[in-house]
């Protein structure tokens, strides 16, 4: 048990700054003093935080803090926090540990008992989702799906019978790929596909996905995808025609692993993987 008075306890912290994700007027008051304030400011690419510190007259140094080196630099910061330096994350837009990251690094300041302090800011996710015209809420953020096709299948093909409304991330080069998969495992669902977000070619796509594969030729930017949410029913009854083996071949058919096919298949029958095992193997 872990209780946090984030701002009555005058305690080094540890500070989740949100950055614009394209328009510099959506950084706020609170972010700017934050990242003026802090002894040191740990981002993702300090050539991308240092112009927007020079827009916003900020002179904190900076200190790299990315994918790769993220294991290695949560000792630093831990070790300053207990020095008693404050300590700003910020990614290159957007809200820290989101896709992007300081995942790792929170889960260690928070293991040491140091507090964790979050900025509200930008976000390209709900501000795509508000504008969707889709039904909010319930929804699913995935983020970003696999690179490699058999893998996205498989992610796809577990996440089509959520009655939730979905929300990706999904790069131009990937898109045509993505939303082909998505037609042949959702069918052609609404989608809402938002692009060049708060940026002067800000640009929504309202359709369907088989309506929007047609229009994504030479799309640029970051792209997030709002899908409709399934109807939930394909969850309870599709496989109950099938018998154990017909089920994990389906799953197999789709894309995945055997024994990601049967630990799926005892996710739908609600039964132990080991009962699926035996009888999908006949053992």
């Amino acid at each position: 048990m872990q209780r946090q008075k984030s701002f009555i306890d005058a305690k080094p912290t540890l500070y989740l700054v949100p950055t614009p994700i394209g328009n510099l007027e959506d950084m706020t008051f609170r972010a700017i003093k934050t990242l003026q304030t802090v002894d040191y400011i740990a981002a993702e690419d300090t050539r991308v935080t240092k112009k927007l510190c020079n827009h916003f007259e900020i002179a904190t140094p900076l200190v790299s803090l990315h994918e790769h080196n993220e294991w290695q630099k949560r000792e630093w910061v831990i070790n300053q926090l207990q020095q008693g330096k404050n300590i700003a994350l910020v990614s290159d837009a957007g809200m820290p540990c989101i896709s992007d990251p300081g995942v790792q690094l929170v889960e260690a300041v928070l293991a040491h008992n140091l507090p964790v302090v979050p900025l509200p800011g930008a976000n390209a996710a709900l501000t795509a989702l508000i504008a969707s015209g889709l039904t909010p809420q319930p929804f699913y953020f995935y983020g970003f799906l696999a690179h490699k096709k058999s893998e996205k299948k498989k992610q796809l093909a577990q996440l089509e019978p959520l009655a939730t409304t979905l929300v990706f991330y999904e790069s131009p080069h990937r898109i045509k790929e993505t939303l082909q998969l998505m037609l042949d495992g959702f069918g052609d669902r609404r989608i809402v596909l938002a692009r060049e977000l708060t940026k002067k070619f800000e640009e929504f796509l309202r359709g369907s996905i088989s309506e929007v594969l047609e229009e994504c030729d030479g799309l640029k930017g970051e792209m997030v995808i709002i899908v409709e949410a399934g109807s939930g029913a394909q969850a309870d009854i599709w496989w109950e025609a099938y018998n154990v083996s017909q089920h994990v071949e389906h799953y197999i058919d789709q894309g995945m692993m055997t024994k990601d096919a049967i630990k799926q298949a005892a996710v739908d029958r609600q039964v132990p993987k080991k009962i699926i095992y035996s009888e999908y193997h006949q053992l």
